[in-house]
């Protein structure tokens, strides 16, 4: 029993912290556009809404939310992930059951700002802040373990709510996701999260024990230089800041477009329901393999080369949805939007953390998450 104890204690809890954090990616998935899209036709056949009120509604509810984000990051850095992580994940289960509730147009746009803020937003943001405090020589390869978690969420969401809805209907389903919600990630968060791994006497990327003569032997080799951290006033009077700001911002918008009207796209091109379904799918699986190498690659590379490649491929990605009139060119477009997909999810993440070091994360990695 001893040796088990010994061999637990000498686990890295950042690796805990990792899970944890993974988890919370994961139960950003009834914020997400994955999820939120088989909601979609629901309230246009129960309302009588029209697809472009609807897409409307929640392009400008998602806006709202990302100038929202500023507030939250400011919230995370002043109080702390663990802190922020047990009331967002509340506030997003009461999400959720006001989700199943809704039936105006005025309803339905506060409930998409509610999913949007507190889910594909303040959940995303909260464990990538974490990650980043936890690992720093490693953190590309513990980035993109957690990134295993979003493309889980991505696979595993659609095909439950499509369950939920078909057994039962669309309001059990957001209860169903507010139900998990309190019972299993606030409680998971509560008792597993550390802010930093200094508050246990930890270090990033490893830890310390004390040997007989009570000095310091370390189990993971430190790392020789330490991280310059910025204040967001200094990184905000840079050119870079800026600059990464456009860069991953404006992908990450175009990307969520495509997602949310991606059945009615390949309609229009004369490709069925299941065509679409199939490519959403084929997406998430080569995105999981790109997105475990990615976390290698930035390791060796520089960032922003790996960003430059990723946008090559996003832009020739969008050059052939316009000409994927047929089943071969959609095998086509899954596939290479999941490689860009894959490298983007770690190397939009990493750079900032990169560049401006583990203080200002919370306010300036927002950007990442709209």
């Amino acid at each position: 029993m001893l040796s088990k104890l010994k061999i637990f204690n000498r686990i890295y809890y950042g690796w805990f912290i990792l899970i944890i954090g993974g988890f919370g990616i994961f139960f950003s998935g009834p914020g997400q556009t994955y999820s939120n899209s088989q909601f979609i036709d629901q309230y246009i056949n129960d309302f009588g809404w029209s697809r472009s009120e609807v897409s409307a509604v929640y392009s400008v509810a998602t806006l709202i939310a990302g100038f929202s984000m500023i507030l939250v990051g400011r919230f995370i850095d002043r109080f702390g992930q663990r802190s922020m992580m047990v009331i967002i994940g509340i506030l997003f289960a009461m999400a959720c059951f006001f989700n199943s509730i809704v039936s105006t147009i005025w309803m339905l746009a506060f409930g998409f700002f509610l999913i949007r803020l507190l889910g594909q937003g303040s959940m995303s943001l909260i464990p990538n802040t974490l990650i980043a405090q936890w690992f720093v020589k490693t953190r590309g390869k513990a980035f993109s373990l957690m990134t295993l978690f979003s493309f889980a969420s991505a696979m595993v969401f659609p095909i439950i709510n499509t369950w939920l809805i078909s057994s039962w209907n669309w309001q059990v389903a957001w209860q169903f996701w507010g139900v998990v919600l309190l019972l299993f990630f606030v409680p998971l968060a509560f008792f597993g999260v550390k802010d930093r791994p200094e508050q246990i006497g930890l270090e990033p990327d490893g830890f310390n024990i004390k040997n007989k003569d009570h000095s310091s032997i370390p189990l993971i080799p430190k790392i020789k230089e330490a991280e310059e951290d910025w204040t967001l006033k200094e990184a905000m009077k840079t050119k870079a800041f800026w600059a990464i700001l456009i860069c991953v911002g404006l992908p990450a918008m175009v990307n969520t477009g495509i997602l949310f009207h991606i059945t009615s796209i390949f309609k229009s091109n004369g490709l069925s329901l299941e065509v679409a379904a199939m490519v959403l799918s084929l997406m998430a699986m080569v995105g999981i393999p790109m997105s475990l190498a990615s976390g290698f690659i930035i390791d060796k590379i520089k960032t922003n080369y790996v960003l430059i490649a990723i946008f090559v491929v996003e832009f020739m990605v969008l050059c052939l949805l316009l000409i994927t009139n047929n089943f071969g060119l959609a095998i086509l477009f899954g596939i290479l939007w999941g490689i860009a997909g894959g490298l983007e999810r770690i190397g939009v993440t990493v750079i900032w953390p990169n560049y401006f070091g583990r203080s200002i994360l919370a306010v300036s990695m927002q950007s990442v998450l709209q």
